[in-house]
C-alpha cells in the first residue's frame, strides 16, 4: 500500500538555481526516479520556463525531425528532460543555439544516463554547460535539515548533543528502504518494496542500458548488478569477479561501466598521500542506494536485526557512504570521497578531503555499542597525518547505531549515524 509522500525540498534546489545564474546550460543528470523531473518542472515555474519530456514518444519526434525549432519554441530556462533520448543532433542544436546567444539560463536538461557517457551524443557541450548530479532523497532532506554535520566535523566543532534519537531498528528499516521517491512511498511490507525495485532495475537495464549500447546477453547483466550488491562495501577484484559471473575481464569492466553510467553502482577510489605509499589502488564498490542493494540481497529489515545477519555491516556502509555522498555533492566546499586500505590491512571507510588538504576520517560500524578500540585505525592515519601533513587531519568519526555522542580522545569522536541529518 502506498501512502502519500509530502512534498521534500532538495538541497540541490539552490544550486540548480545559482548554475542557471550563469552557466548557458545546466545539466542535472542522476538515478531513473531520483526526482529530477520535480526538481526540473519547480525551476521552469519559479523561472517562467517551458517543460518538456522525452520520454513522450510524439514530443521525441518533433524533437528528432527539427530539434532546432523544437528547442526554440518555449520561454527559457528550456527543460528538456531525459535528453539523452534525442541523441546527438539535439545537443549539437543545443551547441548552436547558445553559441548564437551566450545569455545564461538558457537550458536546463536532465538525464537518466551519465551525459559524458552516452555513446550516441559526441558534444559534450564543453564551456557551456554545468553538470550536477541528483542522487537519490538524503535523510538531511527528509528531515529539513542542512547537511551541517560534515562542516562541523571538517572545522573541529561538531555538537555532542545532536543525533541518538534512532533506535538500531529503525536504521535497518531506514537502510532497506534507501532513498528513491517511489520506494519511500510505500508501506513497509517487504513483499512490496521487494516488486517495487525489481520493476525498476528491470526497466533501468531493459530501457537505459539500451541507449547506451546493445547487451548481448541482459542475465549477464543482472548477474553482475547481484555480485555488486553481495559485495557493496568491498574492494573490487575484478578477476575474481569475472571468474564467478563466467564473462570475460573486458566484458565485465565494460558492464560494471555501464552500470555506473546509469547510476546504480559507484566506485569509491581509494585514497593515498605521499608518503602514505603502501595505499592499495582498488576501488571499493558500492551501491549507489541502499534500499536497492538490501533488494537484490533478498533481504529485509527483519533480517538483517537477527545477531548472525552478515549482511547488516556492508549495508549499513553502503548507506552512510550514500547519505554523505548525497550531502557532499550540494555543499559548497565539495569535498571529495575516498576509502583506504593498505597492505598491512588497515582500512578506513571514507575520508573525505577538501581542496586545502584538510580530510575528515569515517568508520561505520552496525553495534550500538562499539568498542573505543573500534577507532584504533583512526588513530593511527590521525597520527600519520600529523607527522606527514600538520594541520591536515581534522577528525576522526566513529558512526555506530547506538546513542553514546563523545569525544574519545584528540579529535577523535564516536557518534550515532542519525548525527548525520540532526542538524
Amino acid at each position: 500500500m502506498a501512502a502519500d509522500l509530502p512534498y521534500v525540498e532538495r538541497h540541490a534546489h539552490q544550486a540548480v538555481l545559482n548554475a542557471l545564474d550563469t552557466s548557458r546550460v545546466v545539466m542535472l543528470h542522476g538515478a531513473r526516479q531520483s526526482g529530477k523531473t520535480t526538481l526540473a518542472k519547480q525551476v521552469a515555474a519559479e523561472r517562467q520556463g517551458s517543460y518538456v519530456s522525452l520520454d513522450d514518444d510524439a514530443v521525441l519526434a518533433a524533437a528528432v525531425d527539427d530539434p532546432v525549432s523544437f528547442l526554440a519554441a518555449g520561454a527559457s530556462p528550456r527543460v528538456i528532460d531525459e535528453v539523452q533520448r534525442g541523441g546527438d543532433r539535439l545537443i549539437r542544436a543545443v551547441k548552436r543555439l547558445v553559441d548564437d546567444e551566450p545569455s545564461a539560463g538558457r537550458f536546463l536538461l536532465t538525464g537518466s544516463t551519465n551525459f559524458l557517457t552516452v555513446p550516441t551524443i559526441s558534444e559534450s557541450l564543453a564551456g557551456r554547460v554545468r553538470l550536477l548530479q541528483l542522487r537519490p532523497l538524503s535523510r538531511a532532506e527528509l528531515a529539513g535539515t542542512p547537511s551541517c554535520a560534515i562542516d562541523a566535523w571538517r572545522d573541529g566543532t561538531p555538537d555532542l548533543r545532536a543525533g541518538g534519537r534512532t533506535s538500531r531498528r529503525e536504521y535497518l528499516d531506514t537502510v532497506c528502504h534507501g532513498g528513491y521517491p517511489g520506494a519511500l512511498r510505500l508501506s513497509r511490507q517487504h513483499e512490496a518494496l521487494a516488486a517495487w525495485f525489481e520493476d525498476y532495475t528491470t526497466t533501468v537495464i531493459g530501457r537505459d542500458l539500451g541507449l547506451l549500447a546493445s547487451i548481448r546477453d541482459e542475465s549477464a547483466m543482472d548477474r553482475l548488478l547481484a555480485w555488486a550488491a553481495a559485495c557493496t562495501a568491498s574492494t573490487l577484484n575484478v578477476a575474481n569477479a569475472a571468474r564467478r559471473l563466467g564473462i570475460t575481464r573486458p566484458t565485465l569492466n565494460r558492464y560494471l561501466e555501464w552500470l555506473r553510467s546509469v547510476f546504480l553502482v559507484e566506485a569509491l577510489p581509494a585514497w593515498s598521500r605521499n608518503p602514505l605509499r603502501r595505499a592499495v589502488q582498488r576501488p571499493k564498490i558500492h551501491l549507489t542506494d541502499s534500499g536497492l542493494a538490501a533488494a537484490l540481497l533478498i533481504t529485509s529489515a527483519e533480517a538483517l536485526a537477527e545477531p548472525t545477519s552478515t549482511a547488516v555491516g556492508p549495508l549499513l556502509e553502503t548507506f552512510v557512504i550514500n547519505e554523505i555522498a548525497r550531502q557532499a555533492s550540494t555543499n559548497t566546499r565539495r569535498p571529495t570521497l575516498r576509502h583506504y586500505r593498505d597492505r598491512d590491512g588497515r582500512e578506513v571507510d571514507l575520508i573525505l578531503e577538501w581542496r586545502d588538504g584538510s580530510a575528515v576520517a569515517i568508520e561505520v560500524k552496525a553495534s550500538q555499542s562499539p568498542s573505543p578500540s573500534a577507532a584504533g585505525q583512526l588513530a593511527w592515519l590521525r597520527d600519520r597525518l600529523d607527522a606527514a601533513s600538520p594541520g591536515a587531519f581534522r577528525a576522526g568519526v566513529l558512526l555506530h547505531t547506538g546513542q553514546a555522542h563523545l569525544k574519545l580522545a584528540d579529535r577523535l569522536y564516536v557518534a550515532p549515524i542519525d548525527t548525520l541529518w540532526s542538524g
